[in-house]
């Protein structure tokens, strides 16, 4: 085969889309059955919408006006202005996106990869041979520390717990309740269904943490859970790469900062179409130089966020400072929510 996917998420299976668009011969390799559901704030962008209607991917869910920071009696919204988002369950997403690979004639089998070689005319897998690899397989990716791009995380340990509420929206913004030691985000994913995913460095239940948000507490209450509570973490992930030979890192395999800004799913499908034709062109190290420039400023805003915030002063100031100067608040969101420029094949 030409490509070799291993991970069958959203960063895997978008890469199968534009791998199957550009003539490839792809499979997809995924360990576990089913559509796959993780912690996750379950928001996308308008870009990422636009992106996903190209494969004629069309996820229902619910419509997303902008962004809301909420802290106690404070609030202010940033309304998206290049159009609406949408609140999209995980495990829908996944589906959707599943079942537009397999209509592209992609290949997906529930196998896992364990061990990598790899020479100057491919890379083989347990035995499978392929042009190239890449490595779409999560936040703890195996294939990264197989091959030695792993590289020890820098700074606090934040780590994210999420769970879903069966009651009617409230709102028609992705909601972020602040506290001194958390925050909480609100996404609306479908009628009659909330998401609500905790992001802190302090370890402990999921109760525990929602306990500090009173008024949202409220609002949850006697509402039924639509199954678990859902762990991920820690979320700062570093590699020293995004190649190694033939083998290119996308998605979250690729390294993370932090969900704090959100739109990981954007990003990804950017990162996918990159490594695409970087593999269509030969030239891996332009996927690497790609990679830098189209994260650059979600790492930017998001480092810039988190190191404002971890100072206790600082943090309760963030949302009343918001609220005075909308207009900076606004930009910051327009800024996350615009998606990243992608270049033609043969420019990096």
């Amino acid at each position: 085969m030409d490509l070799l996917i291993v991970g069958g998420g959203p960063a895997g299976l978008a890469t199968a889309l534009y791998a199957a668009r550009a003539g490839l011969d792809v499979t997809v390799w995924e360990q576990r059955a089913g559509a796959v559901d993780k912690a996750c704030g379950e928001g996308l962008m308008a870009g990422a919408l636009e992106a996903l209607a190209e494969w004629g991917v069309h996820p229902p869910g619910h419509d997303l006006r902008g962004v809301r920071y909420v802290a106690g009696p404070h609030r202010v919204d940033a309304d998206f202005l290049r159009g609406p988002g949408r609140g999209v369950r995980r495990t829908v997403l996944h589906e959707a996106l599943r079942e537009a690979v397999l209509a592209a004639g992609v290949r997906v089998e529930q196998r896992t990869a364990r061990r990598v070689e790899q020479d100057g005319a491919g890379v083989v897998v347990d035995g499978a041979r392929a042009g190239y690899l890449v490595a779409a397989d999560g936040l703890h990716s195996p294939l990264r520390r197989a091959l030695g791009l792993d590289r020890p995380p820098r700074g606090r340990r934040r780590h994210g717990l999420r769970r879903h509420y069966v009651r009617e929206p409230w709102s028609d913004y992705v909601e972020v309740h602040w506290a001194n030691d958390a925050e909480v985000y609100v996404t609306p994913v479908a009628s009659g269904l909330v998401g609500v995913a905790v992001l802190s460095a302090c370890r402990g239940a999921y109760d525990d943490h929602l306990a500090a948000f009173p008024e949202l507490r409220e609002r949850l209450a006697g509402a039924d859970h639509a199954g678990p509570v859902r762990g991920a973490g820690p979320l700062r992930q570093d590699a020293s790469a995004r190649t190694d030979g033939r083998t290119l890192l996308v998605g979250d395999a690729a390294g993370y900062v932090d969900a704090l800004t959100g739109e990981g799913v954007g990003l990804a499908l950017a990162q996918a179409s990159a490594a695409v034709r970087a593999i269509v062109s030969g030239d891996l190290l332009q996927y690497e130089r790609e990679w830098r420039r189209l994260t650059r400023r979600h790492r930017w805003l998001t480092r810039a966020l988190l190191g404002a915030t971890r100072k206790p002063p600082l943090r309760t100031a963030l949302v009343p400072a918001a609220q005075r100067l909308p207009w900076l608040f606004s930009a910051t969101v327009e800024a996350l929510a615009r998606p990243p420029r992608t270049l033609p094949p043969g420019r990096s």
